[in-house]
Order: C-alpha cells, then structure tokens, then sequence
C-alpha cells in the first residue's frame, strides 16, 4: 500500500474522534497547502482527498447541531431555532 493511501486510511481511522475545531483547523491548513502552489501533484492528490474527508466530518457536526436546535411548536411540529421572539 503506498503511503497516500495508509494516511488516508489513518485520518479516516480518526475521523469519528475529531471536533468540529479539530476538523476545521485541518482543513484550514489543507487549503493553505493548497492554495501556496509549492506541493508536489501526488501530495497535493493527497491533500485534496484528505479535505474531502475534514470538509465531510465538519459537515456532519453542523447536521448534528442542526437537529439539536430544532425545535417543536405549538402543532407538535419541527421548526428551526431562532432567537427571534414571536
């Protein structure tokens, strides 16, 4: 196995013990990888997969937040939170 895709495999390992933070910061340091054009084609492969997967565990948190700020109404009914008061 090369060595792209066992650190693949490792984050992916990880992947349910990251934070939102956690997730983020990674992928915040991904882009700036990426984005500095100073990165050869099969680490910047690498890196891109791997901000798919910090962009996918990030994405899941927020749904995960999303659902806990629902809220019911007077119907019984779900409704997204909002600070505003009716």
């Amino acid at each position: 196995m090369c060595s792209s895709t066992v650190n693949i495999m490792e984050h992916k390992k990880r992947k349910k013990m990251l934070s939102f933070e956690e997730a983020m910061d990674s992928l915040e340091n991904i882009v700036q990888k990426l984005e500095s054009g100073n990165i050869p084609l099969e680490q910047l492969i690498e890196a891109y997969q791997l901000g798919i997967e910090y962009q996918k565990i990030c994405q899941e948190h927020l749904d995960r937040a999303e659902l806990v700020l629902e809220k019911l109404n007077d119907k019984g009914q779900t409704e997204p939170f909002s600070l505003k008061h009716d």
